[in-house]
């Protein structure tokens, strides 16, 4: 089925979409990118995905093609154009195409920022089968670069991360770097003690997750302990519950570490309750 697409400010049919071979997007992952959830029709902490754009874009002294106003009328209607429901917004501004490939930044004045927008519809995105059962995870080496803080489209190594994890018959990764977990393949990680949520702090050694900040909002109202430190393999093998989360995954529960089964081996209360509590709020906040 054909989608509707947006290019460097046309809305076209995504068979008719094109963007020059000398994109730097294309040609040295020089771009960054958001994946904003819809449920009903409505944005999940969009407000945070801007701001983060914004952050992004802002470290690597790459312009907003648009603005706020603008692009929040995009994802709106692409959205609508599309009749997404439930699904997701991928969107990427890249630093354009000068007309030939350098090393050196083409002169902002002159080239001017690339944008492309897409949806995919995810009908059981709040609901998906995985949820119920929790997924499984195997340790992998973190060799990613230094600034994952700022989130750009240089995902060979997540993806060959997932690759190892598929292979091993498992569902992800988390990646260990110095002996301790940094984050997910394309998550924030987290293990739970009891009534205590352990994930690591903000720096630049993980992304700052939307739904991690909205998450760990929602369970400090709702009385959880939260603590923020770098935690092990054996910590997580060893842990009462734990669980990823991210925009297209929310609150995932994770039953299996490299091999060695996580509690019961089967999601626990409080991963399903994080789960349920972030749905329910982001829902009433979405626009």
């Amino acid at each position: 089925m054909t989608r509707i697409v947006y290019v460097n400010g046309e809305y076209l049919p995504d068979t008719e979409a094109k963007i020059s071979i000398f994109d730097r997007g294309f040609l040295m992952a020089d771009a960054v990118y958001e994946v904003t959830s819809v449920l009903d029709g409505k944005l999940l902490d969009y407000a945070g995905h801007e701001s983060r754009l914004a952050r992004s874009l802002d470290e690597l002294g790459m312009a907003n093609p648009v603005t706020k106003e603008e692009l929040l009328a995009i994802h709106r209607e692409l959205v609508s154009r599309n009749g997404v429901g439930n699904g997701l917004v991928y969107l990427q501004i890249t630093r354009g195409s000068a007309g030939d490939r350098s090393f050196v930044f083409p002169d902002p004045a002159t080239t001017p920022s690339g944008i492309v927008l897409f949806t995919q519809k995810v009908d059981d995105l709040d609901f998906p089968p995985a949820a119920k059962t929790g997924i499984k995870v195997i340790a992998f080496d973190d060799l990613r670069w230094g600034r994952r803080d700022i989130k750009t489209v240089q995902l060979l190594w997540p993806s060959m991360a997932k690759m190892a994890a598929k292979k091993a018959g498992c569902d992800d990764a988390f990646f260990v770097q110095d002996g301790m977990v940094t984050e997910g393949s394309a998550s924030n990680a987290y293990i739970v003690k009891g009534n205590r949520i352990i994930t690591r702090p903000l720096s630049n050694d993980i992304l700052h997750g939307i739904t991690r900040a909205t998450l760990l909002k929602y369970a400090a109202e709702a009385q959880f302990e939260i603590e923020e430190r770098a935690f092990t393999i054996a910590e997580a093998q060893a842990a009462d519950e734990a669980f990823v989360t991210g925009a297209s995954t929310f609150v995932m529960p994770v039953v299996e570490v490299d091999g060695a089964k996580v509690g019961s081996g089967t999601p626990g209360p409080v991963a399903t309750r994080l789960r349920e509590l972030y749905i329910e709020e982001a829902k009433k906040a979405a626009i």
